[in-house]
């Protein structure tokens, strides 16, 4: 049961910002919902990019306090039938399809979680939206979390999307890039440590670029050069200090939705890379 205060709900899609697919959405939700402050975290998800949605709700959401509504607009229609729902994890509630992304926020299944029933074979996205809000609204009406929907005992697992570790390398994936094109992998402080050992490395990116050191910030070296640092979230990133490190060593984020335009080794030709390997001494 939620109590009442000045709850919010956030937004996280793939949208992005140049049509009016974002207003509509908030066009929808303002009216229904007046005490409530809609954040927005992003809606500039590269498009079925699950990786990169979760990595930026992943390190937002704790931020906010308890009962905290976050909707999930990312790759919404998975499936010919998506299958939409309602979790309650460590006192926050979040709402989205059932593809994937939630278990790659929370690292884990979430605590309890429901599906949304809805009477239609094929909905749209302000269906889809409509949904959410009913859901929402019923929860914020007194109503129990369990009325809402049917149990389900898991939501869907995709692959996971974790580093390659072995005891004398580490292969990770190039998870995200950010707005200064800073280049963050799946790779956490705690596993680089423990593999590491101890032992020198080097971190390496084609065939001739690598970094020997973490650093601590991006003033510890000089404008132009690179470094490797773990950053506010804890994921080793590569950057270059006050210049762009994912155009000028030619990195790129890896998907988890093929895009059925892009030619095959279309990756190759374009020479850019999706992982990084870290190679530990003897």
């Amino acid at each position: 049961m939620v109590h009442e205060s000045m709850n919010i709900i956030t937004l996280t899609s793939d949208m992005g910002m140049q049509d009016y697919l974002v207003a509509g959405i908030k066009g929808c939700l303002l009216p229904q919902f007046p005490d409530c402050q809609l954040v927005d975290i992003t809606h500039q998800i590269e498009p079925l990019n699950l990786l990169q949605a979760a990595y930026v709700v992943k390190n937002a959401w704790k931020h906010f306090p308890p009962e905290t509504f976050h909707v999930l607009l990312v790759d919404l229609f998975y499936q010919r039938y998506p299958r939409y729902i309602m979790a309650f994890h460590e006192g926050q509630y979040f709402c989205g399809a059932d593809n994937g992304l939630l278990p790659m926020i929370l690292d884990q299944q979430p605590q309890q979680i429901l599906e949304l029933n809805h009477h239609h074979p094929s909905l749209q996205l302000f269906d889809v939206i409509q949904l959410f809000a009913k859901a929402i609204r019923h929860l914020l009406n007194g109503h129990a979390i369990n009325e809402i929907g049917e149990p389900l005992p898991h939501v869907t697992v995709l692959e996971s999307y974790q580093p390659r570790l072995h005891d004398e390398w580490i292969e990770a994936q190039i998870i995200f890039i950010d707005h200064y094109e800073n280049v963050i992998v799946n790779l956490t402080r705690e596993q680089f440590e423990a593999h590491r050992k101890g032992r020198k490395f080097k971190i390496c990116f084609r065939h001739d670029e690598y970094i020997t050191e973490i650093h601590e910030q991006y003033a510890d070296v000089r404008p132009g050069e690179k470094l490797a640092f773990f950053n506010a979230g804890g994921y080793l990133e590569i950057a270059i200090n006050r210049g762009n490190a994912a155009g000028l060593l030619g990195l790129q984020s890896v998907r988890t939705r093929p895009d059925s335009h892009r030619p095959p080794g279309g990756m190759q030709k374009n020479l850019f890379y999706q992982s990084i390997k870290i190679i530990f001494e003897p």
